[in-house]
């Protein structure tokens, strides 16, 4: 993989799919060179020549929409630049609290996050956002030049969806992207049916979990592990067997990413989470969802 500054791809008039991002930040040049791209009008290139203004604002209204928050210019414009051309709206925010201001405004479909940003820290936005239970649900991956496996689990037990480090693939970052948002889409299959196990009521048509009738703020991703436990009760899955049965083929996460998990759906689905009732560890071997003291 090549290791190019922004400025040299924007001087070309293309970004490589497998170009990594430098994590230097770059000063951003105050004109483009003559014949660039103008990043910011990339996703125009979709619509013809004589496609109507109400055309247009129709196919904005059925593309992804995604909001980067992110204080280095450059990686936004690189970000924007990959996704739109796949088909993405994307969005942008230089701080934390104008990014959150954003996000309880108009909700994206999916939230790009750093770590270090001003006014507000990455870590923060994404505790308020898990906190909120109209946003809770909306998949979050950080970018973050932070790479250190205790950053990660830190970022994952905060409720992030994915975790991807600077410098990164672009071609890598899209996938990974494709894969957080199918996962938030509702599954649809008709045998799900709604479990009750003790004060618990899980419901996966409306992704909804109580507890003694009080709703219980979860992400996609929580709740599809959660379901997938209850619904196959007092049966023991190693690490890999959950990562195959929830995330899927297209995953990214590790098998002590299942550990994080584990411990967020303890914090909110038990009375006592160091001593679970329904959240069993069997060492050695995996997790277990139990009902048979319900």
């Amino acid at each position: 993989m090549r290791l190019i500054s922004l400025r040299q791809l924007i001087s070309a008039g293309r970004v490589p799919g497998d170009v990594a991002v430098c994590k230097k930040p770059l000063k951003r040049a105050k004109t483009a060179a003559k014949g660039s791209i103008n990043l910011r009008t990339a996703q125009h290139f979709s619509y013809g020549e004589g496609d109507s203004t109400s055309t247009k604002l129709l196919i904005e209204k059925t593309m992804k929409r995604i909001l980067v928050i992110e204080d280095d210019k450059d990686i936004v414009e690189l970000v924007r630049y990959n996704l739109e051309k796949d088909g993405y709206q994307v969005l942008s925010s230089t701080d934390g609290a104008s990014g959150l201001a954003q996000i309880r405004k108009a909700p994206p479909d999916l939230l790009i996050l750093d770590l270090m940003l001003p006014k507000l820290s990455g870590l923060d936005v994404c505790k308020e956002v898990r906190r909120d239970i109209s946003l809770n649900r909306l998949p979050i991956l950080i970018l973050t030049a932070k790479g250190e496996e205790a950053d990660r689990v830190v970022g994952l037990e905060l409720g992030a969806d994915d975790y991807v480090t600077k410098p990164f693939s672009p071609r890598e970052l899209a996938a990974r992207i494709k894969a957080l948002l199918r996962r938030a889409e509702p599954s649809g299959v008709p045998s799900e049916k709604a479990l009750e196990i003790g004060a618990l009521r899980i419901d996966p048509a409306s992704y909804r979990v109580t507890r003694s009738g009080k709703s219980v703020p979860m992400s996609t991703l929580e709740f599809r592990l959660l379901y997938f436990l209850a619904a196959r009760p007092n049966r023991v899955f190693t690490r890999d067997q959950l990562l195959d049965g929830v995330w899927g083929t297209e995953r990214f996460v590790t098998p002590r990413s299942v550990d994080v998990y584990v411990r967020r759906l303890r914090e909110k689905v038990e009375l006592d989470p160091q001593h679970p009732v329904y959240m069993k560890t069997i060492r050695g071997a995996g997790y277990l969802f139990e009902t048979r003291a319900s």
